[in-house]
């Protein structure tokens, strides 16, 4: 293919990906699977690869983390963005009206739900997007341009041509990945985010775009503030030109003709608001026609043709029936409190999570206590106060426990972390079936056979209450399973047998050690050669070895102190798992002895680990930054900043063809 069929065929997949976009994220409506899509991303991706000079920041390849930027910089709003006065009832309503109506009429109204999320504006220039920032003051915003890109519903070329266009919108966080999110949180020792809202401003307001592209922040525009060429008369007419113009709306929009019609959907959305994928905290009132904007003015801080119905807050009085803890997969310990059913925002609440301890004491929550209960972000039920003047004296004060409710292993608390976790890495039943689905996954024992569905169907009939009983199992117990035939019991059992065999970094990483990956297990692999001189290594031992930090250290000499884990340790080691691994032999020099490299951008044919292994087992090292002291920067796909600062300091630069030649593997 030459480069004019190249770049009629870029376009043409350009366009056909960004109206899936279009249709998966505006419209809700996907017309291929995602197995297609994917197909035609890896189709434009190698073609922009392979001709560099058909690369476009408007591509859809673009809509991925790029490096990580060192700061923000400000933006002056070519328009002021301004906040909205409130009003909180039918009276406030009406009198706003009157506001409107001592200077124009007659009116009509738009009214359209209040997305609770971080206010941003978009500039586009001849159909392309060329800014995005935040609200920030009114005036000055921050520049989020760059983390805005990986949002899949803020177009990256406009479906009508416009020569300018600055747009307002709000970026937000549907319910349910939120909810996701803050598991994740939890799980990891993190503070939950308090509701959607500073999830969506946090996600965007991320100096490494690669977060915000992990995170399903979505954008919904809701105003036209500049545009050249276009005649718009009303904000109902600008809804339909947004949707046009390929932006998400919402369709909620309701144009009113009378002031008791705005007040009676005010009213309808009361309950619907909890229909919404996406929160809302009230809902915007307009005036339609634009022209009169400028004879109705604006206060120092709000326009006069527009207000802010807030919806009242929705809170219940209930009482601590008692407090729990469940135990997540990475061992955290979160507390719950168990409620006397109470409705709350639509549905009925039993439950509402307390967090972590510091919650608890902070706000003195006791079993027995009556308590103001509201849903944070009108999704998850927390406990806002406790009515301290209704006790009798019969309260009780809570502490997480200090061992685990599950398998009775010690619970600690991380230095700098909010949660407690449990140390039972092994053997606690809240983290067995993760841990087992980790222990042997492929970069781990890699058993064939022994996915998911297995691992529950051996749980649940009782035949492993450990990593280690695995080992154990026997082909009459196989065969007891539903769907085992005895040729795939043959199979499972030949992989395990197999694993047996695997190198001990294999092991160390399939022991599942809080903070040590691959990498870290196969350092650990090469320094101590056995489990057993592993066990038996001391913090200062660790942390004199390059690549091992001090917390990672802290963590591994925890792990075997835990008796719970060497019991597991010494069933492995008697079932015949390999525990040791023998030093290397002295050899001469390596090819890339002393080298110190960077690799920047998306390579086609290594994952970033791998492209580090194979510099490494040469002899190289590979850093994060460039400096003085680097050699080489290997550059792929959107490589970003660093490449530009190696040509700036003349730092040679290899391609990934020219590092495939240094390595020898081409």
């Amino acid at each position: 293919m030459n480069l004019e069929e190249a770049k009629k065929r870029v376009e043409e997949l350009r366009k056909e990906i960004e109206e899936h976009n279009y249709k998966y994220y505006v419209l809700d409506n996907p017309v291929i699977s995602d197995a297609e899509y994917d197909n035609l991303m890896r189709e434009l991706e190698k073609l922009e690869k392979k001709f560099p000079e058909l690369q476009s920041p408007t591509s859809p390849t673009q809509r991925v983390g790029g490096e990580p930027l060192p700061y923000f910089t400000t933006v002056e709003h070519p328009v002021p963005l301004l906040s909205l006065s409130n009003v909180y009832n039918e009276k406030e309503i009406r009198d706003f009206h009157r506001r409107v109506t001592a200077i124009v009429e007659p009116v009509q109204y738009v009214v359209e739900p209040k997305i609770d999320g971080l206010s941003v504006a978009l500039t586009y220039v001849d159909g392309n997007f060329e800014i995005g920032a935040t609200r920030g003051n009114g005036q000055v915003g921050e520049d989020i341009t760059v983390n805005l890109k990986t949002v899949r519903t803020v177009p990256l070329k406009l479906r009508k041509q416009v020569r300018r266009l600055v747009v307002r919108g709000e970026a937000y966080m549907p319910k349910e990945d939120f909810l996701r999110l803050n598991k994740k949180r939890e799980e990891e020792g993190l503070p939950p985010f308090a509701n959607p809202r500073n999830a969506a401003a946090g996600s965007l307001r991320q100096l490494d775009p690669k977060i915000a592209a992990e995170r399903s922040i979505q954008v919904i525009v809701y105003d036209v503030l500049a545009v050249e060429g276009e005649n718009i008369v009303t904000h109902y007419e600008a809804l339909e030109f947004l949707k046009e113009a390929g932006f998400k709306v919402d369709n909620n929009a309701k144009l009113c003709e009378t002031i008791d019609e705005v007040i009676e959907y005010c009213e309808k959305w009361h309950e619907r608001r909890h229909d919404l994928p996406y929160e809302i905290d009230g809902l915007v009132i307009k005036v339609n026609d634009v022209n009169v904007y400028e004879d109705l003015g604006t206060t120092a801080k709000a326009p006069r043709w527009a207000t802010a119905y807030k919806f009242p807050a929705e809170q219940a009085v209930t009482t601590v029936k008692d407090i729990i803890v469940r135990v997540g997969r990475t061992g955290v310990l979160t507390p719950t409190a168990i409620l006397e059913p109470v409705s709350l925002a639509g549905t009925t609440v039993s439950k509402a999570t307390l967090h972590n301890q510091d919650i608890i004491d902070e706000k003195d929550i006791r079993i027995g206590d009556r308590v103001v209960v509201q849903k944070a972000g009108d999704i998850i039920p927390e406990v806002v106060e406790v009515k301290k003047e209704e006790r009798t004296g019969t309260e009780k004060k809570y502490t997480i426990p200090s061992k685990c409710p599950e398998c009775g292993s010690e619970v600690i608390r991380p230095e700098g972390e909010v949660a407690v976790r449990c140390t039972g890495d092994l053997v606690c039943p809240a983290r067995l079936r993760e841990g087992l689905i980790h222990f042997v996954a492929r970069g781990a024992m890699d058993i064939e056979g022994l996915g998911p569905s297995m691992v529950d169907a051996l749980i649940k009939n009782g035949l492993v209450e450990d990593i280690a009983d695995i080992y154990y199992i026997k082909k009459e117990d196989l065969l007891k399973l539903e769907r085992v035939a005895e040729k795939s019991a043959n199979n499972l059992l030949q992989a395990i047998e197999e694993s047996k065999r695997r190198p001990l970094s294999r092991l160390i990483f399939a022991l599942g050690i809080r903070h040590v990956g691959s990498r870290a297990a196969d350092i650990l692999a090469q320094n101590f050669h056995s489990i057993d001189a592993l066990m038996n290594a001391t913090t200062e031992e660790l942390v004199a070895i390059p690549e091992i930090g001090p917390k990672m250290a802290e963590s591994i000499v925890k792990f075997f102190e835990q008796e719970s884990n060497l019991k597991v340790i010494e069933k492995l080691q008697q079932a015949g798992v390999n525990m040791e691994e023998e030093p290397p032999r002295e050899q001469g020099p390596k090819p890339l002895d002393g080298l110190k490299f960077v690799i920047t951008g998306t390579l086609e044919n290594y994952s970033r680990n791998e492209a580090k292994e194979a510099i490494e087992n040469l002899g190289g090292k590979v850093t994060s930054s460039v400096s003085k002291s680097t050699d080489y920067v290997v550059v792929g796909e959107n490589p970003g900043s660093k490449a530009d600062k190696a040509r700036e300091m003349g730092i040679e630069i290899l391609n990934e063809e020219q590092f495939e030649e240094m390595l020898k593997i081409k």
